[in-house]
């Protein structure tokens, strides 16, 4: 596996969530204990991780999509619309956990910037799944120190320069164009804002 390969791999969209999350747990105060913690963390794994694999493993056996890392605007419709519904169901659960309202923000920003990439499906416009994840976690930490009155500005700057090597390393393996990258990021780092302000 060449440099490129492994920097997509270890820096997946479906990775980045539980990150988030045990980001979150590590910088927030929170009345939660820690069994309780590790609940949500497990809950966030399965849900964001071992499910969506579970998808692809299932759609590249019956031949939905021809790789683990969908190209096409036709092969990510689907496994995109999944991962919408099941970000949904977990933003709500999370909303409805006392305490967790904040954390329930990443799911419903990340579903909110799936919504705006598959619409510009009909456009004929693909967007960088791999950025639009970073952006989101960046936009999520920045909306913390709004409602935290604190400085996250270590995270979200490690955010943005995971951003910019992720950034080089899908455009080396000509997985995206340029234009495809900025859309992504700017979508999900914009998303974290429009849901804090609409919830």
């Amino acid at each position: 596996m060449n440099i490129n390969k492994f920097i997509s791999t270890i820096l997946h969209p479906i990775v980045i969530p539980t990150i988030g999350v045990v980001l979150y747990f590590l910088v927030i105060p929170n009345r939660l204990l820690s069994y309780q913690r590790l609940m949500v963390l497990s809950l966030v794994f399965v849900v964001t991780y071992l499910i969506p694999l579970l998808i692809l493993i299932i759609f590249k056996k019956i031949k939905l999509i021809k790789s683990y890392h969908p190209e096409t605007i036709k092969e990510r419709k689907i496994p995109l619309l999944l991962m919408l519904v099941l970000f949904i169901l977990l933003g709500n659960t999370l909303n409805n956990i006392a305490n967790l309202r904040e954390l329930s923000f990443l799911f419903f920003a990340t579903s909110l910037a799936l919504l705006i990439v598959y619409i510009l499906f009909y456009f004929k416009i693909k967007s960088s799944i791999h950025l639009l994840s970073l952006g989101v976690a960046a936009g999520f930490f920045l909306i913390l120190s709004s409602i935290y009155t604190k400085s996250f500005l270590i995270i979200i700057i490690i955010f943005f320069l995971l951003s910019g090597i992720l950034a080089s390393s899908r455009l080396n393996l000509k997985a995206h164009k340029v234009n495809e990258i900025y859309i992504g990021f700017f979508i999900g780092i914009l998303s974290p804002f429009c849901i804090y302000f609409i919830l």
